[in-house]
């Protein structure tokens, strides 16, 4: 089964001793890579022998792969280029990379001072064909988003000085509070108004007083735009008036169900304490949008050759 390379391309406004130490010093390449939890560089002989290193990357539950790997870097002195190959791999019988190799490219683009970062890297799997499948259906897709998302980390950092730290909290935050509003958005939807009108929400509506024995059919609309929104919810989470637009609905929702019922304060779960808790994951999901890294800022398709190819 032919594997396709995987292919990552940034631009970045920076300047190469930066990124060149960003990139090439084990203890700050750690902090922004997602596809590795520690880089450690091993002795060498001399400054022309290829640097070796270990590394491993954390999977859950207690376990880790660790591999090790070779690197050797160049200079071109009339284009400024550079080049970082790299050859690794794994003995561990978990590890589904069995080895593989790959470069990093240091294109300076002096008409904007910035730097094209640039990865090109394959590698052999374990297996047999089962390995083969399921590297093409899910593993090789997800090593590619973690490897475009690290550079944009990369980015931010580099370009706005944003720690990788923070840009990663700041990710796990927004994603966490955009996930738990979906979830509350498709079971208020579902469960309530689609599986269990009677058990309150179409009494509460019917004592408004204001629908003419519409309510059955106006709840299964309201919960079926409850859905809508949840699922819209996680194609546009980037967009500020997504929020701005729940909390509005999540206002008016609470206002109408309060005066239709007043007694329902009263309960231990009523609309007041959904909707504060619900709007406040609203705003801490708007607060994280900015500077939110982003995979889809690079470039994922290989250009038909490659930038620098010939200086491999």
């Amino acid at each position: 089964m032919k594997r396709k390379p995987i292919y990552v391309e940034l631009k970045m406004k920076t300047d190469m001793d930066q990124i060149w130490a960003c990139t090439q010093k084990a203890e700050l390449h750690q902090q922004w890579d997602l596809r590795f939890s520690s880089i450690t560089y091993l002795s060498r002989k001399s400054e022309e022998s290829p640097q070796s290193f270990r590394y491993q990357t954390r999977i859950g539950f207690g376990l880790h792969i660790s591999g090790n790997g070779l690197t050797r870097s160049s200079i071109n002195e009339v284009t400024g280029v550079r080049v970082s190959t790299l050859a690794f791999g794994s003995d561990q019988p978990i590890s589904l990379i069995r080895h593989g190799a790959g470069y990093w490219q240091y294109r300076p683009n002096p008409q904007d001072d910035s730097i094209s970062f640039i990865t090109k890297y394959n590698y052999e799997t374990r297996f047999g064909v089962l390995g083969q499948w399921f590297d093409r259906i899910l593993f090789r897709p997800i090593f590619g988003w973690a490897t475009a998302w690290s550079f944009d980390v990369l980015r931010l950092w580099l370009e706005k000085q944003i720690p990788p730290a923070v840009s990663i909290q700041r990710a796990i935050i927004h994603y966490l509070s955009v996930i738990l509003l979906c979830f509350l958005w498709l079971y208020e939807g579902i469960v309530p108004k689609w599986m269990y009108p009677g058990a309150g929400e179409l009494g509460v509506m019917q004592s408004i007083g204001v629908f003419a024995g519409n309510e059955p059919e106006l709840l299964k609309w309201l919960g079926g735009a409850e859905i809508i929104l949840g699922f819209t919810l996680l194609g546009f989470h980037r967009r500020r008036s997504v929020f701005n637009l729940q909390i509005a609905l999540l206002l008016g929702l609470a206002a109408g169900a309060i005066a239709g019922s007043p007694t329902l304060l009263a309960q231990p779960f009523n609309p007041v304490v959904l909707s504060v808790g619900m709007i406040g994951l609203c705003i801490i999901a708007h607060l994280t949008i900015r500077d939110l890294p982003r995979a889809g800022h690079c470039i994922r398709t290989m250009p038909t050759k490659p930038k620098g190819e010939q200086e491999l």
